[in-house]
């Protein structure tokens, strides 16, 4: 727990910067709590990326607490504002699935190209396998070459099954292979890669509709959960792709990379408010175990740390 909380503080060292960092200059420069500093605390809130819809609801609470005279000084309004980012994210209505419920347990991942989703998929078949989970990859993306070959030498890192096509292949078609692969090599976990279809594409949604379809046609929860990875560096950009995903599938969860890398991860405050869908994991890195399961009080506390 002391390695990630480590971890998540080192990688959250840009955005700790850009966002916490002012928030503290605010409130050292603050005579007294009044409509001013909260105006101050807003813009900085939007600045991170948090969104305006975000940071206006947060600023709202914070006005609310006051009138009820709870917040009294600096650290009442840093102790308020860690409460209510911590709360954004246990709202949440859709819950994870049990794993071993279902075999195998299938997992979709989609996104677009350059989110880093083989590179996630490689690491999440690593998290899996070491918790005794056998795990077998399907390598959907099939109109990349370079994407089945990745998806390929990430199994290997991973020491973990792979279902590998002819580049070109239906990709629907690889799918249904890899389930029957999955049910007779008695896998655990079925984690499918798709094309980095752009999100404006109505034809490639329509292929990653019928991808589910015929996984659904094995199994009638399959897929068990759709994971978006999301690049956090591209900001609202990516909150316009989520909102396009969402709308073409059942979107359970989100797995958000590149963290390490932006000074704007108030991002994850606004994809979580305005989609109502969870984060489930975080990618801090480039290193085969750079994955973490998504702590909330973690994640906050390491930014106010």
């Amino acid at each position: 727990m002391l390695k990630i909380a480590s971890k998540l503080k080192k990688g959250l060292s840009k955005t700790k910067a850009n966002l916490v960092e002012n928030i503290n200059h605010v409130m050292s420069m603050a005579r007294k709590i009044d409509e001013g500093v909260l105006e101050e605390l807003e813009e900085q809130l939007i600045l991170s990326d948090m969104g305006v819809d975000t940071s206006e609801t947060i600023i709202e609470q914070l006005r609310e607490k006051i009138r009820q005279n709870k917040i009294k000084d600096q650290n009442d309004v840093l102790y308020v504002l860690k409460n209510e980012l911590v709360a954004l994210f246990n709202n949440q209505s859709i819950k994870p699935k049990n794993i071993n419920e279902f075999k195998p347990f299938v997992i979709s991942i989609v996104g677009v190209n350059g989110t880093g989703k083989t590179t996630t998929i490689g690491k999440l078949a690593y998290l899996f396998a070491n918790e005794g989970y056998k795990v077998m990859l399907a390598a959907a993306d099939t109109f990349r070459a370079a994407a089945i070959e990745q998806l390929n030498e990430w199994a290997k890192r991973s020491g973990v099954d792979v279902v590998i096509p002819q580049s070109g292949a239906d990709p629907a078609s690889v799918a249904f292979d890899a389930y029957k692969a999955a049910l007779a090599r008695n896998s655990d976990i079925l984690i499918v890669d798709t094309a980095g279809r752009l999100h404006t594409k109505v034809n490639l949604m329509a292929e990653l509709d019928k991808i589910h379809r015929v996984l659904n046609r094995q199994s009638p929860e399959a897929p068990h959960e759709v994971f978006l990875v999301m690049d956090a560096t591209t900001g609202q950009n990516g909150l316009t792709q989520a909102k396009k995903f969402a709308e073409s599938v059942n979107v359970s969860g989100l797995i958000l990379t590149k963290l390490d890398g932006t000074a704007k991860g108030g991002i994850v405050f606004s994809i979580v408010k305005e989609l109502n869908i969870p984060v489930r994991y975080i990618g801090l890195g480039e290193q085969l175990d750079d994955i973490e399961d998504f702590d909330p009080e973690m994640f906050v506390e390491a930014l106010f740390q």
